[in-house]
């Protein structure tokens, strides 16, 4: 018999996404993207590679389930080829079903983890980045040297983005904890600067959003705003 193709499945959702996002305070869309562009710091990195592996065999499950629907649906005539092809489809769900089960255990495991650290860690200074910083970060992540000017021995951040940062920016940077560059490279040929685990933190948490703007305080016995005046 011909083998009966079912539709593409699509990414599904799987048992511990809440969980993930509620931890991480994050979209599952969003840690994704953080994971590609390395933004995250080890713990969330595995988490994620846990989570998308799960993914991928939960996508494998629904796959040959549907493809057992298909074959049951009456579609096709009943004889040896088809009952040796349902045969096939559930040992191919029973392995798709076992090997979600594993991965799951295992994703829940790394999560466990990243949950135990929210709980016990400090409020996340991410929030708390200047846009010069947070711009700063963003330019070190996608590639950074520093450097040293051969003739005026000024040192600054050269990044792939065409981006430079001052030493004073990168000082406060490694001092707060979130850069970090290689000393066992020269100056003159350019030390790597990279984001710690912490800069990664910082850069990926979600942002406050801006206090509303507040009307400006009038000085005492100034005259009026224009806004405020009394119309006759």
């Amino acid at each position: 018999m011909t083998t009966p193709a079912p539709a593409p499945v699509k990414t599904v959702l799987t048992d511990l996404d809440h969980r993930i996002e509620a931890a991480t305070g994050r979209s599952i869309g969003r840690l994704w993207k953080q994971r590609d562009c390395g933004l995250l710091d080890g713990p969330l990195t595995a988490l994620v590679d846990a989570h998308r592996t799960l993914d991928e065999a939960e996508t494998g499950l629904v796959f040959h389930r549907v493809l057992l629907q298909r074959l049951a649906s009456g579609e096709f005539p009943v004889d040896a080829a088809l009952l040796s092809r349902v045969d096939r489809t559930v040992d191919q769900l029973k392995y798709a079903v076992a090997r979600r089960d594993d991965l799951q255990a295992a994703a829940l495991a790394v999560l466990e983890t990243v949950e135990a650290a929210a709980r016990t860690a400090p409020s996340a200074t991410a929030a708390e980045l200047s846009p010069h910083d947070q711009a700063a970060l963003l330019a070190i992540a996608q590639g950074a040297k520093l450097h040293e000017h051969l003739l005026t021995q000024q040192v600054s951040v050269a990044t792939a983005s065409g981006a430079r940062i001052g030493s004073e920016t990168l000082r406060r940077l490694e001092t707060d904890g979130l850069v970090e560059r290689d000393t066992a490279h020269p100056l003159h040929a350019g030390q790597p600067v990279t984001l710690t685990d912490a800069g990664r933190a910082a850069l990926s948490a979600p942002r406050c959003p801006a206090p509303p703007a507040t009307a400006p305080v009038q000085r005492a016995g100034a005259w009026p705003a224009p806004a405020s005046r009394s119309r006759h």
